[in-house]
């Protein structure tokens, strides 16, 4: 009897504990601390810096905007800049349903710089809730202060939208998970463009190439995948498989030469370039071509020889298969 009552006080420990802990994350986290006193100039510098980060290399506008899949690699919809309401969910690979957010002045208009930095590059929402990782503040967070600041000079003279967002709601135990990941920001400096591997590392963190061209679960890149491709999309059509993008001979892009792979991006800019329309036959993709292919040719070239300085990935992706 003595050791039935012992081990009822242990499990009752056991069971407080979680408990506690349980209610600690879900209602004491997440704390980065409080917003920065930050006044963001808008200068006519930061503004063209800002469109073309958000545009084009950290490609904000690909997920705070509405994309029309009807056709090829969903080109953003006219009249919807920063309005947000893109929805992701299960059957791409994620923990519930996340919706991103209306990011044009009709909601940030009473948001200070500083919660908006904050949010951007720690994962707390004005609110204090904890945002998904999808929201991509852990690469944000490396990025050099003043590119930021430059993205919230732009997205400051966005053109007011009128929607609002259904809240994003995360299945369990992502729910609790998710209020422990916001960190606060490491802010890095921009390499110098002489140094092509270091300034082209930084443009792929700021870019999100590792997010999709690597293995997942439940939202986070699992370890030794990175770059290797992996991240399935369903499609009515079939599943994209991101594809190896390191410089593996046979699986991956080590047959591209630089002109090769900047040219691939720069074709979706050609003035003879319209998308087409998918159908029922066409396999979509989730690669926002058309932002990507905004960035400079240099800029392209540094991302080049960043992926050529990784280790190759052996990991052989079947990147498009069609349903039976």
């Amino acid at each position: 009897m003595k050791k039935l009552k012992v081990l009822a006080i242990i499990l009752v420990s056991i069971v407080l504990i979680a408990l506690s802990g349980g209610l600690f994350v879900n209602f004491a986290l997440p704390n980065v601390g409080t917003a920065p006193t930050v006044k963001v100039d808008i200068t006519p510098e930061r503004v063209l810096r800002g469109k073309y980060l958000a545009n084009h290399v950290a490609a904000c506008m690909d997920c705070h905007s509405s994309r029309n899949w009807e056709q090829y690699a969903g080109p953003m919809v006219d009249g919807t800049l920063g309005g947000g309401g893109e929805k992701f969910e299960e059957n791409m690979g994620f923990p519930g349903k996340i919706y991103s957010s209306n990011i044009t002045p009709h909601t940030l208009s009473s948001w200070t710089d500083g919660e908006i930095l904050k949010a951007i590059t720690t994962g707390e929402s004005k609110d204090g809730r904890a945002l998904f990782p999808v929201m991509a503040y852990p690469r944000f967070g490396k990025m050099d202060q003043e590119d930021i600041y430059s993205i919230i000079a732009y997205i400051r003279l966005l053109k007011p939208i009128s929607k609002n967002i259904p809240q994003t709601a995360l299945n369990f135990p992502v729910n609790l998970i998710n209020k422990t990941l916001p960190t606060k920001a490491n802010f890095q400096k921009i390499p110098s463009e002489a140094d092509t591997v270091k300034y082209g590392g930084y443009l792929v963190n700021a870019a999100g190439c590792i997010d999709c061209h690597s293995k997942t679960d439940k939202g986070k890149i699992i370890e030794g995948t990175e770059f290797g491709g992996g991240m399935e999309f369903k499609f009515p059509t079939g599943t994209l498989t991101a594809p190896n993008i390191t410089m593996h001979k046979t699986n991956g892009l080590g047959n591209w030469t630089k002109d090769a792979f900047i040219a691939r991006f720069k074709f979706y800019v050609d003035s003879n370039y319209k998308a087409e329309s998918v159908g029922t036959t066409v396999l979509n993709t989730t690669m926002p071509w058309t932002m990507y292919a905004g960035m400079k040719e240099t800029d392209l070239a540094a991302i080049y020889g960043y992926l050529k300085s990784l280790k190759p990935s052996p990991n052989k992706v079947t990147v498009r298969t069609f349903n039976k």
